[in-house]
């Protein structure tokens, strides 16, 4: 595949709405506070294609974590939402270019954020050196997933019809 000038800059695009909805909204939840990252990681997905889409949602977020402070997470964000991107991006199907709501979908946007919450959660318990500490953000985890999820069900369709 030849990346087109086009292709190259609709990436960069995308790395910048990722990592501003990382970055900027910060939603209050139990344990912490929750972002619209991964709703635009999904969405550069479905927009853009799965090897673009997870380029621009790794590299979106690990902008996030160096800006916001978070230079130990760097690493493993880029390969936490590069996966999480690659597995939805591998199970979703489209109808004629368009997502469509349906069981298939659902279990590749539930697979893909199921990864990043578990892989989150190992990677906490690995760099803090303690299972309690790893553990003790999966619940805040689970809950931004799920807010994750319900926005990018809420902004596919309409955004799909934007032509890029």
């Amino acid at each position: 595949m030849k990346l087109t000038t086009k292709d190259l800059c609709l990436t960069a695009l995308f790395t910048a709405i990722v990592f501003v909805m990382t970055f900027v909204p910060k939603i209050p939840i139990p344990l912490g506070y929750a972002h619209l990252g991964d709703a635009a990681v999904l969405l550069a997905v479905v927009l853009l294609g799965r090897k673009q889409g997870a380029v621009a949602g790794a590299v979106g977020s690990a902008l996030a974590d160096l800006i916001g402070g978070f230079a130990l997470w760097i690493v493993p964000t880029l390969l936490i939402k590069y996966i999480m991107a690659w597995i939805f991006g591998i199970l979703y199907k489209s109808n004629h270019n368009s997502f469509v709501i349906n069981g298939g979908n659902l279990t590749a946007i539930f697979l893909g954020l199921v990864w990043m919450v578990a892989a989150y959660t190992i990677f906490g318990a690995v760099l803090y050196d303690s299972i309690e500490a790893g553990l003790s953000s999966t619940p805040g985890l689970a809950l931004k997933a799920l807010l994750n999820a319900i926005i990018f069900l809420i902004l596919v369709k309409p955004l799909q019809k934007i032509s890029l």
